[in-house]
């Protein structure tokens, strides 16, 4: 790696962490922007967006009651803040647009489809390289009843909190072969190839962090050595520190979405009531958000 993630920029580095530190959002309020129609941004709506994902890699739009079951709302609000190279991911609608909802048949088995908790993880971990996903968007059209709360933590911040505890943590969870997704089969077919790869990498050259993670215990295979294991727990403790200011908490009301450059997150349990199910839509994407 270079510039502020290179462990041997230790002044561009410092540097680099004044700043976030100075910047970073204190709560979740702090990432709303107001915003008329998504899908017609003001310019000053449109830079607030990207001024908010500079500073914590994550922006929210809220636009002032339901906006109903149009996916083309987030998806051309998407677009206006860089992010165009939609990942159309296993399960996704025809569309490449994922609607999270609680359901049977083949999505019934996979945690986000039901309305069990989610571990933290970033979004895409299972991906090659080729295929990172760098922003991601979720759009609330129904909230449940009751839970589905989200945190947030932008992986800036939990690199810098591990790399402040100890540098060797860093080197240890950039190995390339730190991190093993085994292959996802269907029958005696391998639906999705394995996949190695480091948490921490870069990318833009060297001047950006992409972070794959996921805390779920199965499925995924750690290198078995010290050095990994005492980064994954002092990541684990990072993540488990429920008193730091730097981890964010929202629920998304109908009409809001969280943009982001696939920071970290996870999802409360929660319970739906009557007929309404909690729908969100989930748009994965290869871009970063960038202005367009």
């Amino acid at each position: 790696m270079s510039g502020p993630f290179d462990l041997g920029e230790e002044a561009v580095y410092r540097a680099w962490r004044e700043r976030k530190l100075a910047e970073y959002p204190r709560c979740a309020d702090d990432l709303i922007v107001e915003v008329r129609d998504p899908k017609h941004l003001s310019p000053a709506e449109r830079a607030a967006l990207i001024e908010r994902c500079r500073r914590a890699n994550m922006a929210i739009y809220r636009c002032g009651g339901a906006s109903g079951e149009d996916k083309d709302l987030p998806r051309l609000a998407s677009a206006q803040l860089g992010l165009t190279r939609l990942d159309a991911n296993y399960l996704a609608d025809d569309d490449g647009i994922s609607s999270i909802t609680p359901g049977g048949g083949a999505h019934g088995e996979f945690i986000p489809y039901t309305e069990r908790a989610i571990g933290w993880h970033t979004d895409g971990y299972y991906n090659p390289p080729a295929q990172r996903i760098l922003g991601m968007v979720l759009h609330c059209v129904r909230p449940a009843a009751d839970g589905g709360e989200t945190a947030l933590l932008d992986h800036d911040i939990a690199y810098l909190l591990l790399r402040d505890a100890n540098a060797d943590h860093i080197r240890a969870l950039c190995a390339p072969d730190a991190m093993t997704i085994p292959a996802r089969m269907d029958g005696d077919k391998v639906a999705r190839a394995e996949e190695t790869g480091p948490v921490f990498s870069t990318i833009d050259g060297g001047e950006r962090l992409h972070m794959r993670y996921t805390a779920r215990g199965t499925h995924i295979v750690w290198k078995d050595d010290a050095a990994t294991r005492a980064a994954l727990a002092a990541l684990e403790r990072v993540l488990g520190d429920e008193a730091s200011r730097y981890i964010l908490r929202v629920k998304l009301a109908p009409g809001m979405g969280l943009v982001c450059n696939n920071v970290l997150h996870n999802r409360t349990a929660f319970r739906d009531g009557g007929t309404q199910r909690r729908l969100l839509y989930r748009l994965r994407y290869l871009d970063r958000v960038t202005p367009a």
